[in-house]
């Protein structure tokens, strides 16, 4: 609760410094990117412009709700996100300790799960949804993984996720096939519960468009997510980041770079966790980073870490993992602080890039 507490603080304090500086309105500040589009959809819906189809409906309908209230949109999503974050830091506790949940809320993109966008509220659900699977509660479970799926297209790779830990289950991984498999087919069952969802969206989307893809199509008109092979969106990234490329002229060149790390951040959880043999947080992180790698260049990949609790999980094993000498428990000591340093540095610049309008990814 103190490091849920310190780091809002100071992402607060780094809007309110922002704000002043620039003799802004903390709204505006904290409105800015995406927010704006959530924003529009809680207000006016989603004919207004077809790019808008590319969120999910369910953090604007609760902003709606806040409405109601007399609330504003931002300070909406600002007091959902304070919510979303806390219970998503204690369900990272609960899955993998104190230190992957404190990792997690001093994330270098932080910001956003303290303003109007879904990570925090996607977050709570998503965890909390792996962590009642983990303790057997599937029915707990898929209500979660429904309304983590209200939320964005993140949901149904959760869904894949917790299929894959259906089928890994500890209690039946080591006996014959068909006894696992049926073990899978009992708990899977409720995972149609957040399938239901998001077709329920595409369904939604029908009506409005006539299109079976309209949620695609947003994409792609929108942000330029077409089909492209992993290689050739790598490679574009590389380019992206070149001194005195195209991105680097406009201030995108270090957020490319960032999201080259995110990127093999990702494949290095996923190598972890295939190596450790738990199937189901390699595919949860494997799934998404192949995602990412089919657009044109990564994109949004620094804010995905977020979603990655096995990254996290890593993280807070390593620093605590016990040192056998004096000299191994001062390095261990000196890597732990100089990682949240760096981190927590990093969250402010992040910040001070989303308040000030930058490309903040």
């Amino acid at each position: 609760m103190v490091a849920w507490a310190l780091s809002r603080l100071l992402l607060l304090a780094t809007a309110l410094v922002v704000a002043a500086s620039h003799g802004w309105r903390l709204a505006d500040v904290l409105g800015n990117w995406d927010v704006k589009h959530f924003a529009t959809i809680a207000t006016q819906g989603y004919a207004p412009d077809p790019q808008e189809m590319a969120f999910f409906p369910g953090l604007p309908v609760l902003m709606r709700a806040g409405a109601v209230l007399g609330l504003a949109p931002v300070w909406s999503g600002v007091l959902l996100a304070l919510v979303g974050s806390a219970l998503a830091a204690w369900a990272l506790a609960r899955l993998a300790g104190t230190g992957a949940a404190v990792a997690w809320l001093f994330a270098p993109t932080a910001i956003f799960t303290a303003v109007g966008y879904t990570e925090a509220l996607f977050c709570a659900a998503a965890f909390w949804a792996w962590e009642r699977a983990r303790a057997d509660r599937w029915a707990q479970a898929a209500v979660l993984a429904a309304l983590a799926s209200t939320l964005r297209v993140s949901g149904l790779f959760l869904v894949g996720a917790l299929a894959l830990l259906a089928l890994s289950w500890p209690p039946v991984r080591d006996r014959a096939l068909g006894v696992r498999v049926r073990a899978a087919l009992v708990r899977g069952a409720w995972l149609l519960l957040p399938v239901a969802v998001i077709g329920g969206y595409a369904v939604y989307l029908w009506t409005l468009t006539g299109s079976w893809t309209a949620w695609y199509s947003a994409q792609e008109a929108g942000w330029q997510r077409t089909f492209t092979l992993p290689w050739d969106a790598v490679r574009a990234t590389l380019d992206a980041v070149r001194p005195g490329g195209y991105a680097d002229q406009h201030g995108w060149g270090m957020m490319f770079r960032f999201e080259l790390v995110s990127f093999v951040v990702g494949l290095l959880t996923t190598g972890w966790m295939l190596r450790r043999r738990r199937w189901g947080e390699a595919g949860w992180v494997g799934v998404q980073v192949l995602a990412f790698s089919l657009s044109p260049w990564l994109m949004s990949v620094n804010r995905a870490v977020l979603l990655w609790f096995p990254t996290w999980s890593i993280l807070g094993e390593v620093a605590a993992h016990p040192a056998a000498t004096r000299s191994g428990r001062l390095t261990r000591r000196l890597l732990v602080g100089g990682y949240a340093l760096g981190s927590v540095v990093t969250m402010v610049w992040w910040a001070w890039k989303f308040g000030t309008g930058q490309w903040a990814s």
